[in-house]
């Protein structure tokens, strides 16, 4: 034990920095330019690394480097030291934006980053403008991406199950249908029978399901529609939708992509229940001036009105 503890204490604290930004960029290269370093002695510093922890950190797959299952395991908590590191040195009153160097991921659909992420460029061209923004778009699994450090920041429809997330819900809404112009379904009354009935149905949903909210409302009105098939996200449905007669559904965040593609949006004549959207984030973002920015900047991103609602 005695051995091991010695160990730990010889080590670097500055490897730690290095191996967020390794694992972060997963690139010696991309690395080396984030730290000002030259890419030999980023490789060095990666070995030294790679000693001190006993694993290879990243390897080689392909033409790119992949992270080993323990530096993934690992990942987050590395993240949360040097960020309470910076916590500590820079209190948050004194934060200097237009000092701060980071790469924040953002995870959720398409359409937020349609719709939204404009707006946040340029915010941080303005305010930060050492700060990248990384949007990853929702996976078809279920996984821990907070906990794990893979995402900074979950946006939109939150459903994580992690019981220390905390979430933020800045409104609530529901969901409107969607056809082009000059669907038959626009004219005349528009009831939930026509609704049904009038045409086949394009679900989106990232994990292939073609059952949802409004086939319950549907079936609670002794009614059932024609479910044709899915995509993975609104942004596809939309470009399916423009060149078809189905019938598809986008949030109200997503009506200005519908109108550039020249498609009308409507309200959908059934009960359908709210959607909480808002924004989600690890706890042991807390402390951290950079995030908490950006939290506010997503903030008030959501409570305006996209251009060209």
């Amino acid at each position: 034990m005695t051995q091991s503890t010695d160990s730990a204490a010889g080590v670097d604290l500055n490897l730690l920095l290095a191996l967020d930004v390794l694992l972060e960029e997963q690139s010696v290269q991309g690395a080396a330019r984030r730290l000002h370093l030259s890419e030999p002695a980023m490789s060095r510093t990666l070995g030294r690394i790679r000693k001190a922890l006993g694993d290879p950190v990243l390897v080689r797959a392909g033409r790119r480097m992949v992270p080993t299952p323990h530096a993934l395991a690992v990942r987050a908590e590395v993240g949360a030291v040097v960020e309470r590191a910076r916590a500590l040195f820079t209190p948050g009153r004194d934060t200097d934006l237009r000092a701060v160097s980071r790469t924040f991921t953002i995870l959720g659909h398409d359409t937020i980053a349609a719709t939204h992420g404009a707006a946040l460029f340029a915010r941080a061209a303005r305010e930060a403008p050492g700060v990248r923004l990384r949007f990853l778009s929702e996976s078809h699994v279920d996984a821990p991406f907070l906990r794990q450090g893979t995402a900074d920041l979950e946006v939109g429809v939150i459903d994580t199950t992690d019981p220390e997330v905390h979430v933020e819900t800045v409104h609530e809404e529901r969901m409107l249908g969607v056809v082009r112009a000059g669907h038959p379904l626009l004219t005349g009354e528009l009831t939930a029978a026509r609704f049904a009935a009038e045409a086949g149905h394009l679900i989106v949903s990232r994990r292939g399901r073609q059952h949802g909210p409004v086939d319950d409302a549907l079936a609670a009105l002794g009614l059932e529609r024609r479910v044709v098939g899915t995509v993975g996200t609104y942004p596809a449905s939309l470009f399916v939708l423009r060149d078809t007669d189905l019938i598809g559904l986008i949030g109200h965040w997503g009506r200005p992509l519908a109108t550039t593609l020249g498609l009308v949006a409507f309200e959908v004549p059934l009960e359908l229940p709210a959607l909480k959207v808002g924004f989600a984030w690890h706890p042991r973002h807390d402390a951290d001036p950079a995030h908490a920015w950006l939290r506010g900047c997503v903030r008030e991103v959501l409570r305006s009105e996209p251009p060209g609602r």
